[in-house]
């Protein structure tokens, strides 16, 4: 079963993680998060970096084809629509990995 995430980057600007964002815009950002949560891309760059990637948790790497992302802009800031099967603490840690610390998950619903 889906579920909805509306999430918040109030500063676009620092939204930049580990792997960070490099978009400028709210469909720039919708699409690489819908590509960070479709593809194992961002995943594989990260698992990559570590010290010992054979160690890391493959489950970490589960994907959704079927993810959508929406953006739009308000008031200085961005804000997605993030619709995935994918548990919670991936969408979370994929986020972290684009956008640091500079996000916020404003609500969640069935999707």
């Amino acid at each position: 079963m889906a579920t909805r995430y509306y999430l918040s980057l109030p500063d676009p600007k620092a939204a930049r993680g580990e792997l960070g964002f490099t978009a400028h815009g709210a469909d720039e950002f919708a699409a690489q998060l819908q590509d960070a949560l479709r593809t194992t891309s961002l995943f594989d760059r990260w698992r990559a970096a570590q010290d010992d990637p054979d160690a890391v948790d493959e489950a970490m790497g589960v994907t959704d084809p079927q993810a959508t992302v929406t953006g739009g802009e308000r008031n200085l800031g961005v804000e997605l629509v993030a619709t995935t099967t994918l548990p919670g603490n991936i969408l979370k840690h994929r986020l972290r990995l684009l956008a640091g610390s500079a996000w916020e998950l404003r609500d969640v619903t069935a999707g």
